[in-house]
């Protein structure tokens, strides 16, 4: 799509609000900024105004009546002239499934509402710098097609540079993705925290109390076995017996959930690791067991549907020196892919998760030492979907190559995958496929890493 963005202008806006005053106040915000802004104040406008006008960035509300913000930007995805336009979603919605949902259709970035000017200046700033050099590298490659008469060699020298250019860019999306959700982890497990410890220490306090409130009136019963009639009358109407009966059903429930909540919070933090950059030993069961807790609502059944069904097959592994982030966003790309191979297949639905320890003998150092055993640890992720065509599997390791519809994939989950596993670790990533059978991704990570890439 052509575009009047330069590294000179400032850019043209579509706000979409339902809301008067946040199309307002928005608008005056940007305005003064020097931005030129437009309004809608509904989907079906946004849409009709998009071929007449093309904005170079569109601020998209969630909550509208009629067709909702998610259904405008899939439309505007699926459409080939707007889906290069980088959409910023703004809702009051605060959970982080919605944030993801919203980054899985193609969103660019998330703003909650109330906003606040500088933060709304920043994400605006960060998409349309994006978007400029997006512009650039599409220009640079039209450049190239246009260009019949370079030479073999120079061609091939500059396919290379778009390359990084085009590599570079992912990194950049994926990396502001990613952080922005282990931002968004960590700030609900940290406000959720003290809450559900307050709750769950009360229970205990709560069934003590009961037990003693029981006991007391045990005894009572048995001291005066024949109550007067008022006091009957209030035994009856309360239906003490099943009160007695069913209160501890009733704490034993609240704890079971006070209990799952303790597990996602926990499962959380594990996934953020907002303060773990650094290489350190890492249990990578303890983070794919995080990783399924997190993608639960994934799993389960829904209507009649049966879910899927994941099934581990742990052996001893040692801990792995890594990038624990990293990691915990590697198994999190190949899960939702395997669960995704499996959306429209009928039951048996079956992700299968095995470990083991592989060992190999290094080359000697010098002639007459002894061999050294170098371990591995080998980590498997199967789904029995309908597998990968041989023309595929060659490619899907490849920046930005997705066999999903428009809007529901970047292309970009086993890129940063392999880039991670193999150039950040030193390890290994491949996968094997049958049609009709399903898939498998095996990583291969040496226990203790050498040669691993610098730090970001």
């Amino acid at each position: 799509m052509n575009s009047n963005l330069t590294p000179t202008t400032k850019g043209n806006i579509l706000v979409v609000d339902d809301t008067p005053n946040n199309l307002r106040l928005l608008s005056e915000m940007l305005t003064d900024r020097g931005y030129k802004v437009r309004q809608a104040l509904n989907g079906q406008m946004a849409l009709a105004t998009l071929h007449r006008l093309p904005p170079d960035l569109i601020l998209l509300d969630i909550n509208m009546p009629g067709m909702n913000g998610y259904e405008v930007c899939q439309k505007i995805k699926a459409d080939y002239q707007t889906r290069d336009i980088p959409i910023i979603f703004i809702s009051a919605l605060d959970d982080v499934l919605d944030k993801v949902k919203a980054f899985q259709i193609g969103g660019g970035d998330y703003i909650t509402k109330p906003f606040q000017v500088e933060e709304v200046i920043a994400r605006v700033e960060n998409q349309l710098k994006i978007r400029r050099l997006s512009l650039q590298l599409q220009e640079k490659v039209e450049r190239l097609q246009q260009s019949e008469r370079i030479q073999r060699d120079k061609a091939s020298q500059l396919e290379d540079t778009l390359h990084k250019l085009k590599y570079t860019q992912s990194q950049l999306i994926q990396s502001e993705k990613m952080s922005s959700l282990g931002r968004i982890s960590a700030g609900i497990s940290h406000e959720i925290n003290n809450p559900i410890s307050f709750i769950s220490g009360n229970l205990t306090c709560a069934e003590q109390y009961f037990k003693c409130l029981i006991h007391l009136l045990e005894k009572y019963q048995k001291i005066y076995p024949q109550p007067q009639p008022e006091i009957q009358d209030i035994i009856e109407d309360i239906e003490l017996d099943f009160l007695l009966d069913d209160w501890p059903k009733l704490i034993y429930s609240m704890e079971v959930g006070v209990n799952r909540i303790c597990q996602i919070v926990r499962s959380l933090q594990v996934f953020s690791r907002q303060n773990e950059a650094k290489l350190k030993p890492i249990d990578i069961h303890e983070s794919i067991d995080h990783t399924l807790i997190l993608l639960h609502h994934r799993l389960k059944s829904r209507g009649e549907a049966d879910g899927i069904e994941a099934i581990k097959d742990y052996h001893h592994l040692p801990k792995v020196t890594c990038y624990a982030s990293e990691m915990n966003q590697v198994f999190m790309n190949i899960l939702s892919n395997a669960i995704d191979a499996l959306a429209n297949k009928p039951p048996p639905r079956v992700i299968t998760i095995s470990t083991q320890i592989k060992q190999e003998e290094k080359s000697q150092i010098q002639e007459g030492e002894d061999p050294v055993l170098a371990d591995s640890a080998i980590i498997k992720i199967a789904d029995n979907g309908c597998g990968i065509p041989a023309e595929i599997l060659q490619k899907i390791f490849d920046p930005f190559f997705t066999t999903k519809p428009v809007g529901s994939g970047t292309g970009l989950g086993l890129s940063i995958s392999y880039q991670i596993i193999v150039e950040r670790h030193g390890g290994k990533i491949k996968c094997n496929s049958t049609l009709g059978k399903g898939t498998e991704l095996v990583i291969e990570l040496p226990i203790i890493s050498e040669g691993l890439g610098a730090s970001p």
